[in-house]
C-alpha cells in the first residue's frame, strides 16, 4: 500500500521564531502529513528537508530527530536523505478505535540552534474489516395483534473501519411481512429496523426466519449477516414500562469491582407470566459488556472491572426490559466516570549532556517533555530544579522544557553538580516525579601560573 505525504503550500506555512539566550524555538509551524494504514514498514511519508526548505545534509548536521506525543516511535527519520518513513505497520483501528480522522501528533526537534516543529500524521483507513453481528441469531418475539407499520429496532453490526468503510446500509431477505428501515442516531451511527407491512396470524404462521445483511461502503463492499428468527405470539396486552426513560449516575474511576452503579426498574400491568419482567443490555458494545453486568431479575447494574477515566470518560448503556410474552421497553443509563489523581507526571528526556565547560553561560544541557494523563487540576503540572544552583528551566512549546546554565561556572570552585528536576501535579494528593542528573564541569585554561612568592634571596 502506498503512503502519501502532504503539507500546506509554503506560502501558507507560518513560522514564528523566538530567540532566547541563543535558543531558537519554532512554535507555530505545523506540518500535516498522511499515510495509509497497514503500509509496510519503511513506507515514504515526506521528504522533511524539502518540506522545511532545508539544504541537503542540514537535518543530519543539526541532529534532527522525531519525537511522538506518546513516546512511541511510529516514524523513522533518515537524516541523510531527509526522508520521513514509517517505522512499523500502522493499524488505524488499534491506534484510534472509531475516532475519525485518526491523527498522531509528533514534533521534529533540531539542535544547534535548537528548534521545534510541530506536526501531525493522519493514518488513513482501508477497508480491512467486514461487518460482524454480535449474535448470529436475533430472536424477535412479535404479538399477532401488532399493528401494521410497527417498527422493531434490531442490534446493529460492528465494523471498526471508519468513514465510508464503516457500515452504510442494511438489507433483509425477501418476505411477505417485513421490510427494512434505516434509522440514524445522535452518535452518527445507523441502525436497522424491521417494519411490519402485513398483519401476522400465529395460527397461519407461527415463526419466520429472515437474513439480515449489513454492508459497508468499501469498493467492493464487505458484508456480514445474522438470522432474524421471528416468533409470533398470542396477544399480550401491555408492554413493560420503565419508571424513567433516562438514568444518570456517576462513578469514580477507583470504584471497586462489584460496586452497584445504578438500579433500573420497569413494571408491567399484565397479570401472571405476562407481568414477569427480565432485564438485559441492548445493543451493547464490547466496552460496556466488559465493564458492567446487570442482574436480569432486579435490574441492578454492577461494576465488572475497574474504570479508567483516561480511557473512557462516560458510558451510554441501553437497557431492555422484556416480559414473558415478548413485549419490551427500553431505557438509557448514562454513567459519568469521575477522574481521580491516579497517574503521576511523566518526564521524557529528548537530549541530555552530563558535562559542561566552565565559563559557558546560556548552554543547553537537557531538553525534556512533561505530561500527565489525568485531567483538570489532577493533570496540571509545575516543574522546577533546586534553588541556589547556577541552572534554570526555560519552558518551550507543547510542555517541553530546556535546562540551561544561568551564568558562568568555575570548575576550580565546584567541579560537579547534582541536579534534581522535579515535576509535581496539582491533584489531591499531589503526585510527583523526580529525575536526577550529575553534571561535571570541565576545565578551560582560564588561570595563569603563579609563583609561591614574589622574590627569592
Amino acid at each position: 500500500m502506498e503512503a502519501r505525504g502532504f503539507s500546506f503550500p509554503r506560502q501558507r506555512q507560518v513560522l514564528f521564531l523566538f530567540v532566547f539566550w541563543g535558543v531558537s524555538l519554532a512554535g507555530s509551524g505545523f506540518g500535516r502529513y498522511s499515510v495509509m494504514e497497514e503500509a509496510e514498514r519503511g513506507s515514504f511519508v515526506v521528504n522533511l528537508a524539502k518540506d522545511l526548505g532545508l539544504a541537503d545534509g542540514e537535518l543530519a548536521a543539526r541532529g534532527t530527530r522525531v519525537v511522538s506525543d506518546d513516546n512511541k516511535q511510529y516514524l523513522l527519520l533518515d537524516s541523510q536523505t531527509g526522508n520521513l518513513l514509517t517505522n512499523e505497520k500502522l493499524d488505524r483501528e488499534k491506534l484510534c478505535g472509531s475516532t475519525e480522522p485518526c491523527i498522531l501528533y509528533f514534533q521534529i526537534l533540531m539542535d544547534d540552534p535548537f528548534q521545534i516543529y510541530r506536526a501531525e500524521l493522519r493514518v488513513r483507513d482501508i477497508n480491512d474489516h467486514s461487518p460482524v453481528f454480535r449474535e448470529k441469531e436475533i430472536v424477535l418475539k412479535v404479538s399477532e395483534n401488532t399493528a401494521e407499520g410497527a417498527a422493531f429496532r434490531l442490534e446493529r453490526a460492528q465494523d471498526p473501519d471508519g468513514g465510508l468503510n464503516s457500515i452504510q446500509n442494511y438489507t433483509i431477505s425477501s418476505n411477505s411481512f417485513f421490510r427494512i428501515k434505516i434509522s440514524g442516531s445522535d452518535e452518527g451511527m445507523i441502525y436497522p429496523e424491521l417494519v411490519l407491512d402485513k398483519a401476522l396470524d400465529r395460527e397461519e404462521q407461527g415463526e419466520l426466519s429472515l437474513t439480515l445483511t449489513a454492508l459497508d461502503g468499501g469498493s467492493p463492499p464487505r458484508s456480514g449477516t445474522s438470522t432474524v428468527h421471528i416468533v409470533v405470539l398470542d396477544v399480550n396486552d401491555n408492554a413493560p414500562q420503565f419508571t424513567q426513560a433516562l438514568y444518570e449516575t456517576q462513578a469514580p474511576e477507583n470504584s471497586p469491582v462489584g460496586s452497584l452503579i445504578v438500579k433500573v426498574s420497569a413494571g408491567d400491568v399484565d397479570l401472571g407470566v405476562n407481568a414477569e419482567v427480565s432485564y438485559s443490555f441492548f445493543d451493547a458494545s464490547e466496552d460496556i459488556l466488559t465493564a458492567f453486568q446487570i442482574n436480569p431479575i432486579s435490574g441492578e447494574i454492577f461494576l465488572r472491572e475497574l474504570l479508567d477515566y483516561e480511557l473512557v470518560h462516560s458510558y451510554k448503556i441501553n437497557i431492555m426490559a422484556m416480559d414473558s410474552g415478548g413485549l419490551s421497553a427500553r431505557c438509557t443509563v448514562l454513567v459519568e466516570v469521575l477522574d481521580t489523581n491516579d497517574n503521576p507526571p511523566e518526564l521524557i528526556i529528548s537530549s541530555l549532556s552530563n558535562s559542561v565547560a566552565e565559563n559557558s553561560p546560556g548552554m543547553v544541557l537537557a531538553v525534556f517533555k512533561i505530561k500527565d494523563r489525568d485531567s483538570g487540576e489532577n493533570g496540571k503540572m509545575v516543574c522546577y530544579v533546586q534553588d541556589n544552583l547556577p541552572f534554570y528551566l526555560k519552558p518551550s512549546v507543547d510542555n517541553f522544557y530546556i535546562l540551561m546554565t544561568e551564568g558562568a561556572l568555575d570548575r576550580e570552585s565546584q567541579a560537579e553538580y547534582n541536579i534534581t528536576i522535579t515535576v509535581t501535579d496539582l491533584g489531591t494528593p499531589r503526585l510527583k516525579t523526580e529525575y536526577n542528573i550529575t553534571m561535571l564541569v570541565s576545565d578551560v585554561n582560564d588561570n595563569a601560573p603563579a609563583f609561591t612568592q614574589t622574590s627569592y634571596t
